[in-house]
C-alpha cells in the first residue's frame, strides 16, 4: 500500500474582483467611480496614455505538480484627467502564456566568488547574536 501527502490549495493574488465584473465597468465614467467600485490601482503608466492597471489570479499548488495560475483577470482603464475614456477587460484566453527562461543573466562587472573565498569575504561582516550592535 502507497500513501502520498498532497497539498491541494489555491491561493489569491492581487484583485478580487466581482463575477459581473462587466456589468459593474459598464456604467463607469469617472475615476472617482472606478476607485470606489474596484479600488485603487496597483499599477499607472507612466508614459503615453495614463492607464490604471488591475490584475487578479487564482495561484494554485497540487503538491508535487508545477505552480499553475488561473482565472487570470486584468482591468485596464484609460484616464484623461477624473475620467475614464475605456475599460477593457481581459481574461486567460486573451493573455499571451510567458515562459519563464532557466538560464541567467550575467551582470555586468560582477565579482564571482567560489566558496573558500565567500567565506573569508563573509568574516567580520556579521556581530554575534546578542550582542545588540
Amino acid at each position: 500500500m502507497m500513501l502520498t501527502a498532497c497539498t491541494f490549495q489555491v491561493k489569491h493574488r492581487g484583485y478580487v474582483f466581482p463575477p459581473d465584473l462587466d456589468t459593474v465597468v459598464a456604467d463607469i465614467k469617472t475615476t472617482k467611480q472606478l476607485t470606489r467600485e474596484i479600488g485603487s490601482p496597483q499599477v499607472k503608466t507612466i508614459y503615453g496614455d495614463e492607464v490604471w492597471i488591475y490584475y487578479g489570479a487564482d495561484e494554485n499548488y497540487r503538491g508535487p505538480l508545477a505552480l499553475k495560475y488561473d482565472n487570470k483577470t486584468v482591468l485596464l482603464a484609460w484616464v484623461k484627467g477624473n475620467r475614464v475614456t475605456d475599460i477593457r477587460i481581459l481574461h486567460d484566453d486573451d493573455l499571451p502564456d510567458v515562459i519563464i527562461s532557466e538560464d541567467e543573466t550575467p551582470i555586468p562587472a560582477a565579482v564571482e566568488l567560489n566558496a573558500i573565498q565567500e567565506l573569508f569575504n563573509n568574516i567580520g561582516r556579521f556581530s554575534p547574536a546578542g550582542l545588540g550592535q
